[in-house]
């Protein structure tokens, strides 16, 4: 996954939660104030990046033909984040009733919200969050409403070399000690995604939170990066690339440049996705099948905040069939759905129960690990403004990595941004 936008559904974790929907009144005229009338019932479309995996059509042919008057149509995005956000914000500026239930990547979920383009998920849409992992509601959160359900989320992890250390480090320093073994065998020892684009926003993010410190306040526009926590997560980043800690070209990697170089057997530990753990299992030319395995992300007192990545789905505040797109997510939220995403797709839940599972966890490993990494997630700052944000946050923070700016500099410029931002000037 490539930061949380990595194409909806490729390979690697993903998530269908497992929920209930008190639905009542569902007929009528949308059951809220953004409703745009019509009959609360009928066909409905659903949108989405691409469904590389073939899940979807299986699961969308399965609802059709027990809802003949209600059938869905699979409108397909492209496979690319950014193509996905600009058709919806299209579809949404011209208030299209066409595009009644969408998959929204959680950064979008404020901005979205912020706009009254989503349903609002309550009243006679209510859904019950009381099973779901914790990060993800509060990843479709706005305002202290919930506005998307959550779905597909994913948690980074720290991928290690078991041939060369037997224990896994549980905090930053312990792995910054480890790093002589990566000296004693002439490879680098840890790296992430440093270049300067979205991903490098998950990376700053997570070492920020977690040091204790956070980007902004509950408000979603107050910056809140002059803290000794803020500092701490940064300099931790800025003093490994000093140090040689984290190789010099890891500032061009994104995430597959990143695995290729774990693949090839050129890192001691990776911070990436969960979807590199088949990859690297299965690859004919990785060099460290059979040699590696995952753990939580080092902290800096204990196991660190993995920033939350993935989709929800969405019912638009345009949509004139609202009960039925309501029902269709209950249809998709359904365990028979979740499991089948899970074995057909490698789809890590968001229904804390099957974590447990003995048969999925013996297919998916790494379930348990990233149950962990889940439980500790914390979303990107949730606000409308999130574009002006996170560019500050690259820009700023890439500076800093490269030596360009001091610590100091880079938070404070961060700062300014960020408050410029939140103010709309």
């Amino acid at each position: 996954m490539k930061a949380s936008r990595r194409p909806l559904l490729v390979a690697g974790f993903a998530v269908i939660a497992a929920t209930a929907l008190t639905l009542s009144g569902c007929s009528g005229n949308g059951g809220s104030s953004s409703s745009s009338g019509g009959n609360d019932r009928g066909p409905i479309t659903y949108v989405q990046g691409k469904d590389n995996n073939n899940l979807i059509r299986p699961i969308i042919a399965e609802w059709n033909s027990a809802h003949p008057k209600e059938k869905v149509t699979f409108k397909e995005q492209s496979d690319q984040a950014d193509q996905q956000h600009d058709d919806l914000v299209q579809h949404f500026q011209a208030k299209d009733s066409g595009y009644d239930v969408v998959a929204v990547d959680v950064i979008w979920t404020a901005e979205f919200a912020a706009k009254g383009w989503l349903q609002p998920l309550k009243g006679d849409y209510k859904l019950d969050t009381s099973k779901m992992l914790p990060a993800t509601v509060k990843a479709g959160t706005y305002g202290g409403t919930l506005y998307t359900a959550p779905w597909v989320t994913d948690g980074g992890l720290l991928y290690y070399r078991t041939d060369l250390v037997k224990t896994p480090p549980t905090t930053w320093d312990e792995m910054m000690k480890d790093c002589s073994i990566a000296k004693a065998h002439n490879i680098g020892c840890y790296a992430g995604q440093y270049a300067d684009y979205e991903g490098l926003t998950v990376n700053v993010a997570e070492a920020i939170n977690s040091a204790g410190g956070t980007i902004v306040g509950d408000d979603g526009k107050t910056p809140t990066l002059d803290t000794p926590e803020a500092k701490k997560g940064l300099q931790t980043l800025v003093d490994a690339f000093k140090d040689g800690n984290i190789p010099q070209e890891a500032l061009t990697y994104q995430e597959e440049e990143g695995r290729q170089a774990f693949e090839a057997g050129k890192l001691l530990f990776h911070r990436n996705w969960p979807y590199i753990y088949s990859l690297a299992s299965t690859d004919g030319s990785s060099k460290v099948k059979g040699k590696f395995a995952v753990a939580p992300l080092p902290g800096i007192d204990g196991a660190g905040a993995s920033s939350l990545g993935g989709h929800n789905i969405a019912v638009s505040a345009y949509s004139k069939h609202k009960a039925t797109a309501v029902d269709f997510i209950k249809f998709m939220e359904t365990e028979k759905i979740q499991r089948e995403a899970v074995t057909k797709a490698s789809n890590a839940p968001a229904l804390a129960s099957l974590y447990s599972d003995p048969a999925l966890n013996k297919q998916l490993p790494y379930l348990s690990t990233l149950k962990k990494s889940l439980d500790t997630a914390v979303p990107r700052p949730v606000s409308p403004f999130y574009p002006a944000i996170t560019k500050a946050i690259e820009d700023d923070s890439f500076a800093a990595l490269k030596g360009t700016d001091s610590v100091d500099q880079a938070l404070s410029n961060m700062q300014k941004a960020i408050k410029t931002a939140g103010s709309g000037s």
